[in-house]
């Protein structure tokens, strides 16, 4: 299962169909493409900033071993 789909969990494809055509009634198939464009933006944001924390924590604890070692010095 792809990570993007662990989310949906025991959604089966008709319940996600069901869940598109209601999107698509209340929205309107003019509105779609710019609702597809704002959730996949968001989506990149919230992936760039995962992985600029786990990036900042890796620099953490790569560092933090040679903080305890000149502090034993």
């Amino acid at each position: 299962m792809t990570p993007f789909l662990a989310f949906i969990g025991g959604l089966g494809w008709p319940e996600i169909l069901v869940i598109g055509l209601v999107v698509l009634l209340v929205f309107g198939p003019r509105r779609l493409p710019e609702i597809a464009e704002s959730f996949g933006a968001s989506i990149k944001k919230f992936r760039k900033a995962t992985r600029d924390v786990q990036d900042e924590v890796k620099r953490e604890i790569d560092t933090a071993p040679k903080d305890e070692q000149k502090k034993e010095e």
